[in-house]
């Protein structure tokens, strides 16, 4: 399980690339091993303002879908078009394959999320 030292991370298994006021919003590899072979990502649109725990898009793997949840709150600027057609992409590399960026609303939330070390204590304790 591959846990990376410049991102921040959730409960939920979603990690969050801060790059000044904008976040890129993906999922963990932890998650995708869990899920296996992902087969479809909905995303939201381009200018769709979410509030912290909003439901920002689905993922489905053979296995199960699952709902994302949004960490922070801020304003969708960019989603991952690569991902509507590729959903695979996460499987092969998930900390490469972002699958929305924000716009910050209130950055006091990053201070709610989780660093690489607590995050990577969560999984040990799941498996």
């Amino acid at each position: 399980m591959a846990v990376l030292e410049n991102l921040l991370y959730t409960k939920d298994h979603e990690w969050i690339k801060v790059e000044g006021s904008k976040a890129y919003i993906g999922v963990t590899d932890h998650a995708q091993k869990l899920l296996g072979d992902i087969v479809y990502v909905e995303l939201p649109e381009v200018d769709t303002d979410f509030e912290k725990g909003d439901v920002l898009g689905v993922i489905e793997s053979v296995k199960a879908a699952a709902d994302i949840y949004i960490a922070i709150s801020g304003t969708v600027v960019e989603i991952n078009e690569e991902l509507i057609d590729n959903p695979a992409a996460i499987n092969e590399a998930a900390y490469d394959n972002w699958m929305i960026a924000i716009e910050i609303k209130d950055e006091n939330e990053l201070n709610e999320l989780l660093s690489p070390k607590d995050y990577e204590e969560i999984c040990n304790e799941e498996e």
